[in-house]
């Protein structure tokens, strides 16, 4: 299962968005209108997955991506303008840990990569052990080193939710229905060839999701048939708010610049 983009560029997105409120309110404290964060949720399973999505956009948080050929989690800290990202993904032939780190305008990719294939990566000697320091005049072709300012989320939970068809309350902050693919083709975790390899499927996949007593989004998780060779899975992203720390810049003696062979793996 591909996880489009996985994306540097949403992440990179987050650290200039204004807005971030001052203090969080607790579940039950009062809230501007003089009701309780947990009351002050929509009654309505829809209306209250959709709301539950705002938080993400004052980006202070971290989170995680399960399930699929790449898994791994991340920070966004909006109060000193960093981020970052760790991805790994596997198969017999190849393994690969990615780190992305965003401070302010500076970014840093730290590529490490085993298996029968490895050797076959252009340079990859050079790189190993290494962050390279990307030269963003360099970055404007290399889609997966692109910076998307105008999306914060790396799961693009709103749009996802958005294509749920039907939803119901199981419990408390906690809701199952069914997921249109078809509607979430531009969604950052499902690329269009998965949808597509999915059929007739794609239209009533199960989804979950659990919010938190402010009514913030926690887990959404989509339970994805086996298509081909792929086994079936869940697909599941979590969101832990307030938890997120200052991203420290790699050591300086682990700095090198990036090479132009970097900046052609991230090409197309």
């Amino acid at each position: 299962m591909n996880i489009r983009r996985w994306s540097v560029g949403v992440l990179a997105a987050a650290l200039f968005v204004p807005g971030l409120t001052a203090c969080k309110i607790g579940a039950d404290s009062p809230t501007a209108d003089g009701k309780s964060a947990a009351s002050s949720k929509p009654a309505d399973p829809k209306e209250a997955l959709a709301a539950s999505t705002k938080e993400i956009q004052k980006g202070n948080f971290t989170f995680t991506i399960k399930g699929g050929e790449i898994n791994g989690g991340g920070t966004v800290h909006l109060p000193s303008k960093s981020a970052e990202m760790k991805m790994e993904t596997s198969s017999a032939e190849l393994s690969m840990t990615m780190h992305f780190v965003f401070i302010d305008n500076d970014s840093w990719v730290k590529l490490e990569v085993g298996g029968p294939m490895a050797d076959a990566i252009p340079g990859f000697k050079a790189m190993k052990g290494k962050y390279q320091h990307l030269d963003r005049s360099k970055i404007k072709d290399a889609k997966q080193l692109n910076f998307d300012f105008a999306d914060v989320d790396p799961a693009g939970a709103e749009k996802m939710i958005k294509a749920i068809t039907d939803v119901k309350q199981t419990g408390e902050g906690a809701y199952e229905g069914t997921f249109d693919a078809t509607k979430a083709a531009d969604s950052d975790l499902l690329d269009a060839d998965t949808i597509k390899a999915l059929g007739d499927k794609a239209s009533g996949l199960p989804v979950t999701a659990k919010v938190d007593a402010q009514g913030r989004l926690t887990e959404f998780a989509i339970e994805m048939p086996a298509v081909g060779s792929a086994k079936a899975q869940t697909l599941t992203v979590t969101y832990d708010y307030g938890s997120a720390a200052a991203v420290k810049a790699p050591p300086a003696g682990k700095v090198v610049e990036a090479s132009d062979q970097v900046y052609e793996m991230f090409k197309g």
